[in-house]
């Protein structure tokens, strides 16, 4: 008998949970309990939004004789305004909540009101830049329009009042093309549910093991162990809005190898991060170092050695206040050695990376998580830069 998957909803967010058409409403109730680590049974699963009729926990009725079917959403609710969660549903950045839109709170710059802030995992450490951004309030101040504002200096209305920092006309007119990822977020908990079922994963293109019904891969495969069918779209946001060094001379030493060889190079970005202000709520990435790890290179390829002395760097960096925070490499060929011109073959005309640099780029990524209190793991993108000297 194979299994289904039975998807339930709570104010936590929603989890798949795998039965058998034989197991009992009881052991539905159990799998639930274990799936989203509740601390109480007392709760109801119920099959309408409207949390009519829940079902009864029995060990004489069937998931089967009740009419569940594979892809099937149920709904958990708490029964009499049982705690079912140990922690609160609250942002580590935003602990104390009113039931009433109440005045700007200063600890953590929103308006505080009843689950201001969605779920999220509060034991989740985040970078200290991104502590530092839940702390502002991110709109964009505007100055009182002389033709169209008709209240005093004190006053504020519609032309004059401060804007979203996800607002489209404002971005636009500011020729940003991406939102910073903290208002991105800002942008999906500011709806009529403050976000409360905001969920981020990060896409998972693999194949689900252990499906009894056919042989494994790539043998067969069904509609409950393939992939999710994908549709590819623009990024709307971005984690890093700018890259700055502290000064010319990193790169200018970075680039003497490719001047002195004509090889290519390979380094890492170690530095901190910092508010941007030339976007709402940006991130910028200062480099203060570039450290070059042992690599074999000529003018066409780049091939990493293993390094020794990483973890020597690593505690070298922590010790100083610094943090990997990206790689840069080299695309040069030369155009004229006696003026010292390169060859421009990247452009919107050709390519900005190659499929080899973005399986790179991804890689380093996969490796440097970034920390975030809305995903169910506790990890959503990444923060680390990709710098290309072309």
């Amino acid at each position: 008998m194979s299994n289904i998957i039975v998807r339930v909803q709570s104010p936590e967010g929603t989890k798949r949970i795998e039965v058998l058409p034989s197991d009992t409403i009881s052991r539905l109730y159990e799998k639930v309990y274990e799936a989203f680590d509740l601390n109480s049974f007392g709760f109801n699963l119920c099959k309408q939004r409207s949390q009519k009729e829940p079902l009864t926990s029995t060990r004489s009725r069937t998931v089967s004789g009740i009419g569940l079917s594979h892809g099937d959403i149920l709904y958990l609710v708490p029964a009499n305004g049982t705690q079912l969660w140990s922690a609160p549903s609250t942002s580590s950045a935003s602990n104390n909540t009113s039931t009433e839109s109440g005045p700007m709170d200063a600890a953590n710059g929103i308006t505080t009101r009843s689950s201001s802030m969605p779920r999220s995992l509060s034991s989740v450490v985040e970078n200290d830049i991104d502590e530092q951004l839940w702390k502002l309030d991110g709109k964009i101040q505007r100055k009182r329009d002389e033709k169209l504002c008709r209240h005093g200096a004190r006053g504020c209305c519609v032309h004059c009042s401060p804007l979203e920092p996800f607002d489209e006309i404002y971005l636009k007119e500011q020729n940003i093309k991406h939102l910073s990822f903290h208002s991105y977020l800002r942008k999906l908990t500011a709806g009529v549910d403050r976000g409360k079922f905001i969920q981020l994963d990060d896409i998972s293109c693999r194949i689900k093991t252990g499906c009894k019904d056919h042989p494994p891969w790539p043998r067969g495969i069904c509609s409950k162990c393939q992939p999710n069918s994908i549709t590819l779209n623009r990024q709307t946001y971005r984690h890093v809005d700018n890259v700055m060094f502290e000064n010319a001379s990193l790169v200018e030493r970075f680039l003497n190898y490719w001047r002195s060889t004509g090889h290519q190079r390979i380094g890492y970005l170690y530095g901190k991060y910092e508010v941007h202000s030339d976007v709402p709520l940006g991130i910028r990435a200062v480099v203060a170092a570039i450290y070059e790890p042992p690599q074999e290179s000529t003018k066409d390829t780049i091939r990493l050695l293993p390094d020794e002395k990483e973890a020597l760097v690593e505690e070298l960096g922590r010790t100083l206040n610094l943090r990997r925070v990206g790689w840069i490499f080299t695309d040069l060929i030369a155009d004229d050695i006696k003026k010292g011109t390169v060859k421009h073959v990247r452009n919107i005309e050709s390519h900005f990376l190659s499929a080899q640099e973005c399986i790179m780029a991804g890689y380093f990524q996969n490796r440097y998580p970034n920390p975030c209190r809305f995903s169910p793991n506790g990890y959503f993108g990444s923060k680390f830069v990709t710098v290309c000297v072309t």
